[in-house]
């Protein structure tokens, strides 16, 4: 039989390549869904409904502590610690509190050290979104404790790990994949600050920018209804919002306001990046102290204790001093309290590992910084200079702007500060990622030996098909080829161009021109140095049907990409036939995994190619008008 290698279609590269079939294209689709979702969505609503139960109960609790602590009564009401009448006795009260969270955190479970956020991050990279039920016991209860006896601290972090922890122990009781476990948990976190801050919106986009790592309607739907379910429930158990009412800000503030926001996101900017170094500096600090780590929350309440002594008003949450600061009503002295014992004190106490959230000690800081910037910045109305240095700490420090423009806006239910808050925040943002590798939130994961990306874009393996990176230019056997004949095209094989180099899998192709099977180099090799196919021919030829796949795993033109990844990771094979949709006996090439990292490379290349375009061309008229004005010179 001849050797019609050279006559498949596959070389035939001057032919166009078939078109995209019209039911392919009914086929694809801008998201990726199933009718799971719906299954998934009721459970989402339950855990957002039992998260607003829990930010109640943990905002009862801190209220309790900080009643039993410093003004030895009983009372769930959130009161501030900076009224108490202890006295020098008021430097015990935190140094108590961090013992008992140590201790807590010693024996009972460590996951309950930090801020909260990061350990629900941890929890969905590393753990499969599971978390264990004392970790939804304990954090609430130390956090509570922590921030009752006056730790700096918010209760949003808190809230957003115990939510968290109560929709993963929910979806451990369903038979769920680690993606919809991890959709549950994230919808318990987003239900836990929705009824907290009554920002249902924000609390959607922070578990989209730091939770969820991804933006699909499988997560961000059931998300988005546990949030809205938390932040409905709020009107019965909490109160509506908004949570910091402000003075009603103009329409539109001037060329001159809008101009300083640039400066307001510069500050901000560099105010995250020197909290961040400031928290992580004192971490270093306490590892390198030569006793337990139990014992470092009690140090930390030590230095908050003073703090406290010196600043009441940096002792607990601070939600009174933030009111404050954004109806433009504080005095020079609180602002710069704030700024830096407050700063001292939340840096150094949240280093050492004790349990609390960071939201509200950055709005706090954030408020603190527009109040001085009120001082020179042009007068737009009370209290808008430190909202808008709020949103930036948030957009900064979190990394995390567009939480931070819309979290502003729903605390304060002022739309009319939309347009300076996204410059400001967006400026801080960016001052952040250019100065800061990671985030305060962030960093804490990375420390401990994990990575993870925040950006977010398509992956080019989604929008670029098959039949746009399949190799046409390849070797084809027929069905019964000789040993000889085989010889001769691996030899062949090895000749040819570079398209043909690294061609591991041959197609077979049957007197007829259509795709009998596939046969890899391996298997060829192998025959061929064994020199004995079982099967022989009546004309003595060694057959080749013992070593075809007759069935093989193949791909398909209007196939993207992802999809062809997805078979490759399923069947451990990475190379495939492509062929026709509609006749899968017509072979159109070869597409394998160096097919697809020069799809990778195409996109490298957009992203680092620099070129112009268009180019400036002077007219003809004005050329000539020139030159003759040379000539006569």
């Amino acid at each position: 039989m001849p050797d019609r290698q050279a006559e498949t279609p596959t070389d035939r590269e001057d032919e166009s390549l078939p078109p995209l079939e019209t039911n392919a294209a009914a086929r694809l689709g801008d998201f990726i869904a199933s009718p799971r979702i719906l299954f998934i969505s009721l459970i989402a609503i339950a855990v957002g409904a039992l998260s607003a139960v829990v930010a109640l109960a943990l905002l009862r609790l801190i209220g309790l502590f900080t009643n039993l602590f410093f003004f030895q009564r009983w009372g769930t009401a959130l009161v501030s610690p900076a009224g108490n009448h202890l006295g020098l006795l008021v430097v015990l009260v935190p140094i108590i509190g961090g013992l008992i969270v140590g201790l807590m955190a010693r024996y009972g479970s460590e996951r309950i050290r930090g801020h909260g956020i990061p350990e629900a991050i941890e929890a969905i990279l590393i753990n499969g979104s599971r978390v264990e039920p004392k970790v939804a016991v304990l954090k609430p209860i130390s956090s509570a404790v922590s921030i009752g006896s006056g730790g700096p601290f918010g209760a949003e972090g808190p809230i957003i790990m115990t939510g968290g922890a109560l929709g993963s122990m929910i979806a451990q009781f369903f038979h769920l994949t680690s993606v919809e476990r991890k959709t549950l948990l994230v919808a318990g976190a987003a239900g836990g600050m929705s009824a907290t801050f009554a920002s249902p919106l924000a609390a959607i986009l922070l578990a989209v920018e730091l939770l969820l790592f991804e933006w699909k309607p499988r997560s961000v739907i059931p998300v988005a209804l546990a949030s809205a379910t938390a932040a409905a429930l709020r009107r019965y158990l909490i109160g509506m919002g908004p949570i910091f009412p402000t003075p009603p800000l103009p329409s539109f503030i001037g060329p001159a306001a809008l101009i300083s926001c640039l400066l307001v996101g510069l500050l901000a900017g560099a105010l995250s990046a020197l909290l961040t170094a400031m928290v992580y500096a004192a971490e270093d600090a306490f590892h390198h102290l030569p006793i337990h780590w139990m014992w470092w929350p009690p140090i930390g309440g030590l230095v908050i204790g003073i703090g406290g002594l010196i600043f009441p008003q940096a002792l607990g949450v601070g939600y009174d001093t933030i009111g404050s600061l954004l109806q433009g009503s504080v005095p020079a002295r609180i602002i710069i309290g704030v700024l830096v014992v407050k700063s001292l004190i939340w840096s150094i106490s949240l280093g050492s590992g004790t349990s609390g959230g960071v939201l509200a000690p950055l709005l706090m800081m954030g408020g603190a910084l527009g109040g001085v910037e009120a001082m020179f910045l042009p007068h737009v109305a009370a209290g808008f200079w430190p909202l808008i240095s709020m949103g930036a700490i948030l957009g900064g420090t979190m990394r995390s702007p567009f939480t931070g423009v819309v979290f502003a806006l729903e605390l304060t239910h002022d739309v009319n500060a939309l347009l300076p808050l996204t410059i400001a925040v967006f400026l801080a943002h960016g001052f952040t990622v250019l100065t800061l590798r990671r985030s305060i939130l962030t960093e804490k994961v990375a420390r401990r030996g994990y990575h993870l990306s925040r950006e977010y874009a398509v992956d080019p393996l989604e929008v670029i098909f098959v039949r746009e990176v399949m190799r046409t230019n390849i070797v084809a056997l027929p069905a019964g080829a000789s040993p000889e004949q085989l010889a001769r095209s691996l030899r062949g094989d090895r000749g040819q161009e570079r398209e043909r180099r690294g061609q591991h899998l041959y197609p077979v192709m049957n007197d007829a021109g259509n795709l009998a099977g596939v046969v890899t180099r391996r298997d060829l090799q192998g025959a061929m140095q064994t020199s004995a196919l079982p099967e022989i021919a009546h004309d003595g030829q060694r057959e080749m049907s013992a070593i075809i796949k007759s069935h093989p795993v193949v791909a398909y033109p209007d196939e993207p990409l992802r999809v062809v990844v997805y078979r490759m990771a399923e069947t451990g094979l990475t190379q495939f036939p492509v062929v026709q949709r509609d006749d899968p006996r017509k072979l159109l090439g070869i597409v394998s995994l160096r097919d697809l990292l020069h799809a990778r490379e195409r996109n490298w290349e957009e992203e680092r190619r620099r070129e112009r375009v268009l180019k400036l061309r002077i007219l003809p008229a004005l050329r000539s008008r020139q030159q003759e004005t040379m000539e006569v010179r």
